[in-house]
């Protein structure tokens, strides 16, 4: 079943992109596994997936040690600065950076880890005082110092739509987003690292890939609801 899906959520990206005129290729499937099982992982890295993505640190450890086949794992829930160091042993990718203080703590672990942790830069595009993320207008000062510091490769951004509204609200946040990700990338300072758009889950995906996304975060879609 699980293959199935992936085969799926290919096709309907493959066909979003063609009718968007985008490469297909250049969007990559991060299969979020919460509440999902190592054996589930596993079934999906064998239908070619390679990315992970874990909503929290605990979870996280024991799958990332347990799946046979090789992964690039990617903490894409909000993060505690206490998980901090654990998140930088961890994963190579975290996608929900949102703060100097998160910042200052990824880059000393990661340091320390002697490794450089590729993260991502979360935007609360919608507006919402229930969702994590900075604001469109700090965006710019927030990747500018994560640049600055060791320890971390800054690869863009990412955020999470609306629930529960009409394609047409999540359209235009996705718009949005896609419009303050260009003007960064224009931008001489930061631009020339700023090569991921994460934006996408399973209900709106088609959407995000339609509005330029390079990422998309898919569970449901991809291994079905959670128990």
């Amino acid at each position: 079943m699980i293959a199935d899906n992936v085969r799926s959520v290919r096709d309907t990206i493959r066909e979003t992109a063609v009718r968007s005129g985008r490469n297909p290729s250049e969007i990559t499937i991060v299969a979020v596994t919460k509440n999902h099982s190592v054996h589930e992982i596993d079934q999906a890295i064998e239908a070619g997936i390679m990315h992970f993505g874990e909503n929290r640190v605990q979870e996280a450890m024991g799958k990332i040690s347990s799946v046979i086949g090789s992964a690039v794992w990617h903490m894409v829930g909000h993060l505690q600065s206490n998980k901090g160091k654990q998140a930088a042993i961890l994963f190579d990718w975290v996608d929900s950076v949102d703060s100097i203080k998160i910042t200052d703590v990824l880059s000393n672990w990661s340091q320390k880890a002697r490794k450089t942790l590729k993260v991502l830069i979360q935007v609360n595009i919608t507006g919402e005082q229930t969702k994590s993320g900075i604001l469109p207008c700090e965006v710019k000062n927030l990747v500018t110092y994560a640049m600055s510091r060791k320890g971390l490769d800054v690869c863009g951004l990412m955020t999470i739509g609306s629930f529960g509204v009409s394609p047409d609200v999540t359209r235009a946040e996705f718009s949005k987003m896609r419009n303050l990700f260009d003007t960064l990338r224009a931008d001489n300072q930061v631009g020339s690292r700023m090569g991921i758009l994460s934006m996408g889950m399973s209900d709106d995906y088609h959407i995000a890939v339609e509005q330029g996304a390079t990422m998309v975060r898919i569970g449901t879609a991809i291994f079905g609801p959670r128990i």
